[in-house]
């Protein structure tokens, strides 16, 4: 495990560590939460974890990563066959970011945990989540606490459920 949390990481330092995990062999747990890496920094890392076979869990909470950095991270959760946790909380990926990680579920089959809590989703975020739950078998639980769903998006997320065993955290 490396926790770097709330260090001033950085998008270079994010870098340095996306080459790093492309080839690493040991890493399991990586905790960059609020570290400043950004959207250039998400992306180095989602490079790298479209290569790496180690890590399992990935915490990038608080890191303005944006919708950007949400969708470089959905491109590699669609090549990624280990990852199992993964933890973006507080970055306003907004509806464009959940509707990348949507489409990276439909073809996903390891990630179990994905928290996306409070991160401006709406309607239209929600409604391609729940769009990829009725693919998705591995999810067991994803956070959406503390968002802007209405009640489209929550009747997405109804319909999923009836497809799926997902534990969906709304409060």
């Amino acid at each position: 495990m490396l926790n770097l949390a709330f260090n001033c990481i950085g998008r270079s330092g994010a870098r340095s560590l996306g080459n790093g995990l492309q080839h690493n062999i040991t890493l399991t747990t990586l905790d960059l939460q609020d570290s400043k890496i950004g959207a250039v920094g998400a992306r180095s890392l989602g490079d790298a974890l479209q290569h790496n076979t180690t890590l399992t869990v990935l915490n990038l909470s608080n890191n303005k990563i944006g919708q950007v950095g949400a969708q470089s991270l959905g491109n590699a959760l669609q090549h990624n066959t280990t990852l199992i946790t993964l933890e973006l909380g507080e970055n306003k990926i907004r509806n464009v970011g959940a509707q990348a990680l949507g489409d990276a579920l439909k073809h996903n089959t390891t990630l179990t945990t994905l928290c996306l809590s409070v991160n401006e989703i709406g309607d239209v975020g929600a409604q391609s989540l729940g769009d990829a739950l009725k693919h998705n078998t591995t999810l067991t639980t994803l956070s959406l606490s503390a968002n802007k769903i209405g009640d489209i998006g929550a009747q997405a997320l109804v319909e999923a459920l009836q497809c799926n065993t997902v534990t969906l955290i709304l409060p």
